[in-house]
């Protein structure tokens, strides 16, 4: 079975406290301290701490539902990653897959980031 290329972010303060994002495989490509005080909701902190990673692992399902499992449900954190041609956006306890372009799947899951209290101007990830 041929292997995809798997990279995404996490925000490092969306993790739940006790929370460990640890799939087999995954490697760091950067972490970046931002100052995010102007964009950030009332209830998030004013600093982020941006986790670029990457993993050659087919395992995209496995990949999401750890995310999804790390995720701190409070505030409409996600975090989301592409697969291939495939957008995944995992939210805590949560999981949207679709193709690039994919209006539908799109629409889907910001639908349900509004759902759980993402701000609005959070809601940016690229078809």
């Amino acid at each position: 079975m041929s292997r995809s290329h798997i990279s995404g972010y996490v925000i490092g303060e969306s993790l739940r406290p006790g929370a460990v994002f640890q799939p087999a495989g995954l490697r760091l490509r950067n972490v970046t301290r931002l100052d995010v005080s102007a964009s950030a909701s009332a209830a998030q902190p004013g600093l982020w701490t941006l986790v670029e990673w990457e993993t050659d692992s087919d395992d995209v399902s496995g990949l999401a539902e750890a995310l999804a499992e790390a995720l701190e449900p409070e505030n409409g954190w996600y975090a989301d990653f592409t697969a291939g041609d495939e957008r995944v956006v995992v939210f805590a306890r949560k999981v949207f897959r679709y193709r690039r372009g994919d209006a539908a799947g799109h629409a889907e899951a910001i639908a349900y980031g509004r759902s759980v209290g993402t701000p609005e101007h959070q809601l940016d990830w690229k078809e």
